[in-house]
């Protein structure tokens, strides 16, 4: 099948969006997506949790392992449900670029996890 660079642009999103359409996922089912963002203090992190719980997102946050410096990482993912399409995506990203500089963070990209099935055991 060849791609439709239309629906899958020929960069990170359109690429990551093109590797779950030819790895079997319905992209026209409801995926829950995982949006990152990272912080160096764990304050931060925590603002920006709570910013992002009063506009009513699901969020996770975790410390990364501490370093031999002492320095470590905060992590927080927003996982959204949603149908993965190409311009919705986008448009998340740009949200959460803007709400990462607010609290001092960078955004860190996203993900989704993948089911495949080997039709061949059945």
């Amino acid at each position: 099948m060849s791609r439709n660079y239309e629906l899958f642009p020929d960069d990170d999103n359109g690429n990551v969006l093109w590797q779950m359409y030819e790895d079997g996922n319905d992209l026209t089912d409801l995926h829950e997506i995982e949006f990152s963002i990272v912080f160096t203090t764990q304050d931060q992190a925590e603002k920006c949790a709570l910013h992002l719980l009063h506009e009513e997102q699901k969020i996770s946050l975790f410390q990364e392992e501490v370093k031999n410096d002492g320095s470590d990482l905060w992590v927080l993912n927003v996982h959204v449900n949603m149908i993965p399409e190409y311009q919705d995506v986008q448009d998340l990203e740009e949200w959460f670029v803007k709400i990462a500089e607010m609290f001092q963070g960078e955004y860190d990209g996203w993900g989704c996890l993948s089911y495949l099935y080997d039709y061949d055991d059945e």
